[in-house]
């Protein structure tokens, strides 16, 4: 009979595997065996609380982006200014646990999934809708609508493209260096579009 309250937290160690896994793997191509393995747990068992893999890998999407808008949550509340909260945005792109190899090899193999899953594509959607969102809410503060709209999606470009161009290892670049590069791009674009003294 299975322990009370063990359902959430082997849940959560399986959807933590099935990052682990994937970023080995560097694809969506693991199975049920290579996560429950990777989660210490039987095939059978992780069979039962997700019922396939694909249940599986959309709960790990689902879970990737709740830990995102939570932490973009609690970044946004401690800001005091539309600046501090531009930063804080871009800061929260590229903390630790999400600019991880691992998370970053899913998120990309989630990317690819994609082309063919609708659901993935609108879990995809959903992040880039509010990603945008969250930006314009205090670019729209800082420069004129159209500017501000510019600005966001060359931010959130930005910001894929460095999760891109860590996956390849080749050049990769820090955390610190990342958030840089973005506040960079923001700062520059916006005193482009303020009006001169």
């Amino acid at each position: 009979m299975p322990k009370v309250g063990m359902e959430p937290v082997r849940r959560k160690a399986l959807v933590d595997a099935a990052l682990r896994a994937i970023g080995h793997h560097g694809s969506l191509t693991v199975t049920m065996s290579d996560i429950a393995r990777e989660a210490g747990v039987s095939a059978a068992l992780a069979h039962h609380y997700f019922g396939s893999k694909e249940q599986l890998l959309i709960e790990t999407i689902r879970s990737l982006l709740r830990q995102l808008r939570a932490d973009t949550v609690s970044a946004l509340r401690a800001a005091a200014t539309p600046a501090e909260r531009l930063s804080a945005i871009i800061r929260v792109s590229f903390q630790a646990d999400q600019f991880a190899a691992d998370t970053i090899a899913a998120w990309l193999a989630f990317y690819v999934e994609a082309q063919r899953s609708d659901l993935v594509r609108r879990l995809l959607v959903i992040y880039a809708r509010r990603l945008r969102s969250n930006l314009l809410a205090d670019l729209r503060t800082l420069c004129p609508g159209d500017d501000a709209g510019r600005i966001a999606e060359g931010a959130a470009a930005m910001i894929d493209g460095l999760y891109i161009r860590q996956s390849l290892r080749s050049a990769p670049l820090g955390i610190e260096a990342s958030v840089a590069l973005v506040e960079d791009y923001v700062q520059g674009q916006l005193a482009r579009c303020r009006p001169s003294p």
